[in-house]
């Protein structure tokens, strides 16, 4: 018999996870490759490397290795916050009235407040091995630039981070507290850049947007002598590195004679939702388990529910290779409203893929709906969660909901992927009903569209 489920489940050092898990190794159908926006043929190692890390460039490009060691440099950092809490939510269950059991992976117990940090050290931890002196980096909500900042300082690295304009000015302590780590931050787009000045001569007033952001820093990256560009979402390596949440997840869950029955997670880029499901993932594909998994993400960016899977660039100046992905077009420019780091107009390849062969499920969520379900846990659970992590909060309600309504005891595990300290003037907007919904028409949406590149697709 399984031992009595505590509020709080922690895994000894001995029983932390050794390798990452690299879900596309066991995909049936892979991700369609990664295209050189020049000669349209699959990217290579020679291909990547002036951009990215050595080690995360074989790292990209493997879908053979389903487990990948995590270098003991790297398993050192992980120690100063890792394990992270699976916690069972008591409480909302209780205000809820559910059979429902519900729990959270919570990834907000480091300073960076969020998940980002599991990729930040490794991206750094390479670096460092490779020789490099310094990192470009983007951000949206400021989450992966705090991260990044971290890790640089630990592992003596420079950085400049790009961070979308609008969020620089919704976040300043969030500004501050990459500065105070020793980063250099600039908003974007920013007059720094070529392909910053050209963003700002077609709209001087653009709130910008992590296309825009992600063109700077790789700018950046490849006119500086030993730097190097890193990305915290969507790409496979990234998703690879956040694969250390799903692995502890279930090692607690098997540990208790759990099995979840749904897998909730916030989706903007792909890198929390795809490093919790991927080992629950695994199972499915190899028929040993028979799980929903749910993608939330906000209606005001509706990269699965309204975009279209094909082959696009990452960056709005167009110079990332293409991934075949949900997108909603590079040229797309999401409204300023407090979606936070799900403000991105594709979607990992990865979860794409999982998404077009109906392994991954998606809703859309308007913002108001989203900071309801954040107050509801946050004055049950005593957390306050950030505006990205609400969307899966929200989701994991409603089907809580749906148990009481039928009765049935299922097992919900949601991903709590960071706190929302650094989000007060969103939660001020709500509290004083300035908050509004925004939902983009089609109209809307043809404008990004019409920035997707015409390659054929395959499929």
């Amino acid at each position: 018999m399984a031992p009595k489920i505590p509020i709080r489940m922690y895994l000894a050092e001995d029983e932390m996870p050794q390798s990452w898990y690299n879900l596309k190794a066991v995909m049936k159908e892979k991700p369609d490759p990664i295209l050189h926006p020049g000669t349209l043929q699959p990217v290579t190692h020679a291909d990547m490397e002036p951009v990215f890390c050595k080690e995360t460039v074989k790292q990209e490009l493997d879908d053979t290795n389903p487990l990948v060691p995590i270098p003991d440099g790297i398993r050192e950092f992980y120690r100063a916050y890792r394990p992270s809490p699976l916690v069972r939510a008591y409480f909302l269950e209780k205000e809820l009235g559910t059979p429902a059991e519900i729990y959270y992976k919570f990834e907000g117990t480091n300073t960076s407040g969020s998940h980002k940090l599991n990729s930040a050290g490794a991206q750094a931890y390479y670096a460092q091995e490779e020789g490099l002196t310094s990192l470009a980096t983007e951000t949206g909500a400021g989450q992966w630039g705090t991260a990044m900042a971290m890790a640089c300082a630990f592992y003596g690295l420079k950085l400049t981070v790009y961070m979308v304009k609008v969020s620089s000015e919704q976040k300043p302590y969030r500004k501050a507290l990459m500065e105070a780590y020793g980063a250099g931050v600039i908003p974007s787009p920013s007059n720094t850049t070529e392909s910053g000045r050209k963003i700002l001569e077609g709209d001087p007033n653009t709130g910008g947007s992590l296309g825009c952001a992600i063109s700077e820093a790789i700018e950046t990256a490849v006119k500086t002598e030993k730097c190097r560009y890193v990305l915290g979402s969507v790409l496979n390596h990234v998703l690879l590195h956040q694969t250390v949440i799903g692995l502890e997840a279930k090692l607690m869950m098997d540990k208790y004679g759990i099995k979840p029955d749904i897998v909730i997670g916030c989706a903007g880029g792909g890198s929390n939702l795809g490093g919790l499901i991927a080992p629950f993932m695994g199972d499915k594909i190899a028929g040993k388990l028979n799980s929903r998994f749910i993608a939330v993400e906000p209606a005001s960016c509706p990269s699965f529910t309204r975009g279209r899977y094909a082959y696009d660039f990452g960056d709005t100046a167009k110079t990332t290779p293409l991934m075949r992905m949900q997108t909603l077009g590079n040229g797309f420019i999401p409204s300023s409203n407090h979606a936070g780091g799900l403000r991105y107009h594709g979607m990992s390849s990865i979860l794409s893929k999982l998404y077009h062969d109906g392994l991954i499920e998606a809703r859309a969520e308007v913002q108001t709906d989203v900071f309801d379900a954040a107050l509801r846990f946050m004055k049950t659970e005593g957390i306050l969660p950030a505006p990205e992590s609400s969307h899966a909060i929200k989701a994991a309600i409603d089907e809580a909901i749906e148990c009481k309504r039928t009765g049935e005891k299922k097992v919900i595990l949601f991903g709590l992927s960071g706190t929302g300290y650094f989000d007060m003037t969103a939660y001020m907007a709500y509290n004083n009903k300035t908050m509004s919904d925004y939902i983009p028409t089609d109209a809307d949406l043809q404008k990004g569209f019409a920035s997707i590149p015409d390659i054929p697709q395959n499929g």
